[in-house]
């Protein structure tokens, strides 16, 4: 039967060896009848430009290459600290990059794949800052300068990140239930999986016309107890499942 991987929010860092190395043996020992890996946002803890090498990121381009090798597809979405991966990354990994927000087949199960920061609207700071950073010029801007000054700009967005989530009431950080009923609306679709909350779940979802839905949320990486959710599709559904590295 054949099956596809969603997973997200892994935050790869050099200083995260547990979380980086669990990925690697997830790609190495895929099954057999696994056809497609789709990486929903987050998979870097930053990411500043294409044009950032690093022994630590091409052993990342090495095994996603080796995917392809394999007759894996592999899609990426962006996330919310690697929103600046680009078609250079892409092709050197061997993948595409997906829309914010895109419909695809899963094992024949239409499903609507996605980050997941896009539906946390009550969280107006943010979204202002999502609205800045996607602007192709502001993107430009950033990444025409210099590589040793942007990492020193992405690290002050980290830290600037947690002090101001620390302070945030926990319903702003999740997502808006009403903008979930809009967009599975919009693209006609009963399901809905994404990352970024850290918080995974099967969730219940009312759409318009009594037609029911259901929403699918994706766990982050933890380096300290080894674990992630991830998900499987196949023919029969999506499971959520805790993978222990």
């Amino acid at each position: 039967m054949a099956r596809a991987l969603l997973l997200s929010d892994v935050h790869l860092a050099p200083d995260l060896p547990r979380c980086s190395e669990g990925l690697k043996a997830l790609l190495r020992d895929l099954p057999a009848d696994c056809e497609a890996v789709y990486v929903l946002g987050d998979l870097f803890e930053v990411w500043v430009g294409d044009d950032n090498h690093s022994p630590y990121i091409d052993g990342f381009y090495e095994t996603f290459r080796s995917l392809g090798a394999r007759g894996i597809s592999l899609a990426f979405c962006h996330g919310n600290r690697d929103f600046l991966l680009g078609a250079g990354f892409a092709e050197l990994a061997g993948g595409r990059l997906m829309a914010e927000a895109e419909v695809v087949e899963l094992c024949g199960i239409p499903a609507l794949l996605m980050h997941g920061d896009q539906l946390c609207t009550l969280d107006e700071a943010y979204m202002a800052f999502r609205a800045q950073s996607r602007n192709p010029a502001w993107q430009q801007g950033m990444l025409g300068q210099p590589l040793e000054q942007r990492l020193m700009i992405a690290e002050m967005w980290r830290m600037k990140s947690k002090m101001a989530n620390s302070n945030k009431p926990e319903n702003i950080m999740d997502v808006t239930p009403a903008e979930v009923v809009r967009v599975m609306a919009e693209a006609g679709v009963e399901l809905l999986i994404h990352g970024h909350t850290h918080r995974p779940m099967r969730h219940a979802v009312e759409l318009p016309g009594d037609m029911s839905g259901e929403r699918l949320v994706l766990g982050d990486w933890r380096e300290d107890s080894g674990e992630a959710v991830i998900a499987w599709a196949t023919a029969d559904g999506v499971e959520l499942q805790t993978w222990r590295f």
